[in-house]
């Protein structure tokens, strides 16, 4: 005799797995590939029944059906667990971004009904209502990214939704990258003066004088020691920067640590050759810390003997730089204000990082071959040389010009 099946109080039969629960709603259940019981409910049956429907549309697809059960916010709790790989300030970077701007929006919503127009919906947000930079936007995409395809890995979601989405974002924003731009020579010129002659900043001459003449990133100007210089070769040896990482822990106090770490790539691993003014530069460094009585008091992740201190022997780094740049700045334009109202030269406000744009400017103004501007910036990318720092000024435009029009006046009939 067959078996009778069950049905609920409507006298509908009920499927394998479904049951009609006490308060008149109802339950289906099931087991994943590791013997897990899951279920999913409904207040009606044909409620209930469309979800069936799309854990077995999952299943048949290879997907896994407990993506319905994970938030954004879990996948990104297993990828800290698990994220190898990374520097630490590049790791705390992102934790920054999706704490800040994630956790308690995007974060919140389940892994499987995340769709491409929901995170086009929460850049949107980011950029209208919240009015973060393209940068900043791009650093919470780096993250997201790697969460979602997590969860393609684990079989959650089929297709990344962020995929191409920060793309069409910075097109209908009008976002634009910025051109990098270094000192101009009469800005360069002024700049180095002034540093020689105010004795208040005269310290501050050989580091940046040395960016200017070098190209080295701050990190790995900072993060020189005597031995990595060879003063008889005239070489500087890059092989290591000092980075200082900012550090939020769970209570919300923020901190900040140096370490030092490899260079960015395995071309930043390079030698550059020193001009005269940056073997002088480097002989001036070494008599102001012999009269200032400074010794290296700083060992990080075992380095130690650095070149730039700060008054109490300790290592200074990108930020120290920018702050002292500041200062310079307006003290040096207000000079050239007392020297006349109307300067024809005044300094325009920039980082550290823009001597290296100086660098590079000063080398595609004397023709310098790019392979060779590439290996001397430790680029491992050609095209980050030409596009993004080959930036052309009036000075060249002006000089290029004279010598295509003496070509075709020495072939004129």
């Amino acid at each position: 005799m067959a078996k009778e099946r069950r049905k609920d109080n409507k006298r509908a039969v009920l499927r394998t797995g479904e049951l009609q629960r006490s308060n008149g709603t109802y339950s289906y259940n099931w087991y994943d590939i590791n013997g897990k019981r899951h279920f999913v409910y409904g207040k009606t049956l044909e409620e209930l029944r469309i979800k069936e429907l799309d854990v077995t549309k999952k299943t048949v697809n290879g997907l896994n059906p407990n993506g319905r059960f994970k938030t954004l916010n879990d996948i990104y709790e297993i990828w800290k667990e698990v994220k190898r790989g990374l520097k630490s300030n590049t790791f705390e970077g992102y934790q920054y971004s999706y704490e800040m701007y994630v956790r308690n929006s995007l974060g919140k919503k389940k892994i499987d009904v995340i769709k491409k127009t929901d995170v086009r919906r929460f850049y949107n947000t980011l950029a209208d209502e919240r009015g973060l930079a393209a940068t900043t936007i791009e650093s919470v995409q780096s993250v997201i990214h790697q969460l979602f395809d997590m969860a393609i890995d684990d079989g959650y979601i089929a297709v990344n939704p962020s995929s191409n989405v920060l793309k069409e974002i910075k097109k209908a924003h009008s976002y634009k990258t910025e051109q990098k731009h270094g000192l101009t020579i009469s800005e360069q010129n002024l700049f180095l003066s002034f540093l020689k002659k105010r004795a208040v900043y005269r310290h501050w001459y050989p580091i940046f004088a040395i960016m200017i003449g070098s190209g080295l990133r701050a990190g790995e100007i900072t993060g020189l020691r005597w031995c990595d210089i060879d003063m008889d070769e005239g070489v500087i040896d890059v092989n290591h920067n000092l980075v200082c990482v900012s550090h939020r822990d769970p209570g919300g106090k923020s901190y900040s640590y140096l370490e030092c770490h490899s260079p960015k790539t395995k071309a930043s691993i390079r030698k550059v050759p020193m001009m005269g003014f940056v073997k002088e530069a480097f002989e001036m460094q070494r008599e102001y810390l012999e009269d200032a009585g400074l010794k290296c008091n700083a060992q990080v992740d075992g380095y130690t003997d650095f070149i730039f201190l700060n008054k109490d022997g300790n290592t200074l780094h990108q930020g120290t730089l920018n702050k002292a740049l500041k200062r310079i700045i307006r003290d040096c334009n207000d000079t050239e204000f007392d020297k006349n109202p109307a300067p024809e030269v005044l300094l325009p406000g920039f980082s550290c990082h823009s001597l290296r744009h100086t660098f590079t400017t000063r080398c595609i103004e004397a023709g310098v071959n790019v392979k060779v501007l590439q290996k001397w910036l430790g680029h491992d990318d050609i095209t980050t040389t030409l596009n993004i720092y080959a930036d052309c000024t009036k000075e060249m435009v002006d000089k290029s010009l004279v010598e295509v029009e003496k070509v075709f006046e020495s072939q004129a009939v």
